[in-house]
């Protein structure tokens, strides 16, 4: 009887553990190589239709993988979308999102190295060069 007793305690502490160290081992958005900084973050009002979320990012290299996976960890709703500008950090880059079709000034367009989309279907698309014509 004394040994089902310490399984029925031994068994959960087990499962908190791991689920705690699982929990605290997974990347997050300091685990990058490529040094991203958040510039700009444009939400609109919206919290009952689409929700539209752009972000404006720095990095300090062109690793693609990287950049891709920045992005995926954005935050996302399944009523809208997610747009993620990279730009080099040594570039001109823009200070400011914005909502609709235009999502910066466009004289900044020439220095965007990658833009990354989630719709609200959760499709992901990540271009390379996106104003490059």
């Amino acid at each position: 009887m004394k040994k089902k007793k310490r399984w029925f305690v031994l068994v959960p502490v087990i499962i908190v553990v791991a689920t705690l160290w699982n929990t605290f081992s997974l990347p997050g958005l300091n685990d990058f190589v490529s040094n991203f900084e958040e510039v700009d973050l444009y939400r609109n009002q919206n919290n009952t239709g689409p929700v539209e979320r752009v972000y404006i990012v720095t990095a300090t290299d062109t690793l693609w993988s990287e950049m891709e996976r920045y992005a995926d960890l954005m935050p996302y709703s399944k009523l809208g979308s997610t747009k993620v500008y990279f730009f080099r950090k040594e570039s001109p880059y823009p200070a400011k999102a914005q909502g609709g079709s235009n999502n910066f000034d466009t004289q900044f367009e020439q220095y965007c190295l990658a833009k990354y989309h989630r719709n609200s279907f959760g499709a992901r698309s990540f271009d390379l060069f996106p104003f490059d014509k």
